[in-house]
């Protein structure tokens, strides 16, 4: 009788260590699938664009990602339409002349370097040109700098945007 509990008693505690190590696994998983403090770590998403001049808020652009390449268009503006007419982008010019604003490709061709994305171009629909840009998460990702730009980096403006949860 005392040797049938004893074998009882071993398949008990067998039974259990592989239920612990599969837990333990479980655990180690799900927390390598959400790092720590880390929101993102690309700006593809939801941006509130913040004017650089006045601080106030602009509107939302949206940044996706094709192919390790960055894009963006303007999905929501402050400034409604009057007269119930779509905003456009009259001083832009080309193909983008009188194009409407909600919709509208801002932001193109800016690939990962580093820790920041450049290479690109960027609108200003407020004047119609076309600057090179460059980007880069801070706060942990809560906030984008954006800074168009003529030529070199220090010939131009940034602004600061907040990721839209």
């Amino acid at each position: 009788m005392r040797l049938n509990t004893l074998k009882k008693l071993n398949i008990l505690q067998r039974i259990f260590k592989q239920f612990t190590g599969v837990l333990l696994l479980g655990t180690a998983i799900l927390f390598l699938s959400f790092p720590a403090g880390a929101k993102s770590n690309s700006p593809a998403g939801s941006w509130k664009t913040i004017d650089d001049k006045t601080g106030e808020p602009k509107g939302v652009v949206e940044i996706w990602e094709e192919k390790g390449v960055l894009y963006g268009k303007i999905i929501e503006t402050v400034e409604k339409p009057k007269d119930g007419k779509p905003k456009i982008c009259d001083k832009c010019e080309g193909a983008l002349k009188n194009a409407p604003i909600l919709g509208l490709r801002i932001i193109w061709n800016l690939k990962k370097d580093g820790s920041e994305w450049n290479g690109g171009w960027i609108l200003d629909p407020d004047n119609g040109k076309i600057y090179r840009a460059k980007m880069s998460l801070l706060n942990d990702g809560s906030e984008l700098e954006v800074r168009g730009y003529i030529g070199f980096s220090f010939i131009g403006r940034s602004q600061v945007w907040k990721r839209v949860e």
